[in-house]
């Protein structure tokens, strides 16, 4: 490993703080890079989904960053989740290596690992988004919704799937999204089950309930609905309007939905989506590049978390080798980037009809096959399999 160059003539703008503007931020900072990010959101997001690491590619940006020890120490502890009847009779279990990866933690704690290992050398600004980009020769210039205009010489759009700055450079959403027949939801609900760091699926045909307690709080779980539809037509912003969504979707479900449902009225914390992917062209357009879910991003199920660290560990190191040069930068990032996230990304293709199986007999395939797979004899060999995407990237040394 070569000393690290100093990229301290570079100023980036990071848009997004989730886990990709975050760890986009540590890796450049890293490298002596001066680092804005900037945020809509008023504060750090809290909470969210749990999120998993798996394999040595992981394991060694992980600790190329130096947030290793931290994660494994905020880590779930996750166990079993099983898959029940009506009444709730275990159907099948599902091992907590096969759900939750080698290491499991929620978004919300991993990024404020990352800010606060950076928050002393980067510049957070929260309470604001770009306007405009007007991408030159010499550098970006960017208008701010409230902040005073500024210029840098590299904008990364990390701002999710639905991501203002993408649509901005690369055109309308339209042109990338690529809906897949489902849509998730989330939100916390009492844990009336009792559970601890254990969680229970029920499926009937075309629709899902999911309830798991991944903290050990005993008065609190989290609640998870899937669905298959037709593409819907619904404000992103309007969260009644979701709630009713649902209300229509599962009523007359069975097991525990009836419950989900009362508690769905009272949530503060809904998460509703389409289960989709992102697809573009190219991930660099002149001095603007997407990383995570604004490139290659996946609803659930792709690694979406795991592909974005490593995204952003490649673009800092390909900076650094190019000494900062963007044009030598970029185009390696999005040739060492691109298999690889196209890779976890069709992994995320089977999570709608994994959750949600159309009719009652693949609902019981799908029992029938992971029976088998979470089976003594074959549990090593499907870990090796979901590890097998994680770690299909060759990793240079990278200076520092």
């Amino acid at each position: 490993m070569t000393n690290a160059p100093d990229l301290g003539h570079l100023s980036v703008l990071v848009s997004g703080a989730s886990v990709a503007g975050p760890a986009a931020a540590l890796n450049l900072a890293r490298h002596g890079a001066r680092v804005t990010v900037v945020e809509k959101a008023p504060a750090l997001r809290e909470g969210g989904f749990a999120v998993d690491f798996r394999g040595h590619v992981h394991r060694r940006v992980l600790t190329a960053m130096g947030i290793r020890e931290a994660v494994h120490a905020h880590q779930t502890h996750m166990g079993r989740q099983t898959v029940v009847d009506a009444d709730g009779t275990p159907r099948v279990d599902l091992p907590a290596e096969m759900m939750s990866g080698d290491v499991e933690i929620f978004r919300g704690d991993l990024a404020r690992i990352m800010y606060e290992r950076t928050k002393d050398r980067v510049e957070y600004v929260f309470g604001d988004s770009i306007a405009t980009l007007d991408d030159t020769p010499d550098g970006v210039d960017v208008t701010f919704e409230r902040g005073a205009p500024r210029r840098f010489d590299l904008v990364v759009a990390a701002d999710g799937l639905h991501s203002h700055t993408r649509r901005l450079v690369f055109g309308d959403e339209s042109r990338h999204l690529r809906f897949l027949d489902h849509y998730v939801a989330g939100f916390g609900i009492p844990n009336h089950l009792g559970l601890d760091r254990t969680g229970r699926l029920y499926s009937e045909p075309g629709r899902a309930v999911v309830i798991g307690n991944y903290d050990g709080d005993p008065d609190r779980a989290g609640a998870l609905l899937v669905f298959r539809s037709e593409r819907l037509a619904y404000d992103r912003r309007d969260v009644a309007a979701q709630k009713r969504i649902l209300a229509e979707r599962f009523a007359g479900m069975g097991w525990e939905a009836p419950a989900v449902l009362k508690a769905l009225e009272e949530a503060d914390d809904l998460y509703f989506d389409a289960i989709a992917q992102i697809h573009v062209d190219r991930l660099a357009k002149g001095r603007v590049v997407l990383l995570g879910d604004a490139g290659y991003g996946a609803t659930m199920g792709g690694m979406g978390t795991g592909v974005a660290i490593v995204a952003a560990y490649v673009l800092a190191g390909e900076l650094a080798l190019a000494h900062g040069d963007h044009r030598t930068a970029l185009a390696a990032y999005e040739a060492r980037i691109r298999d690889f996230a196209k890779g976890c990304q069709k992994i995320s293709g089977n999570a709608g009809p994994f959750f949600a199986p159309a009719t009652e007999r693949r609902i019981r395939s799908r029992d029938r096959m992971y029976r088998l797979l979470a089976s003594r004899p074959l549990a090593g060999f499907f870990k090796r399999l979901t590890d097998k995407a994680a770690a299909d990237i060759d990793l240079p040394a990278y200076p520092g």
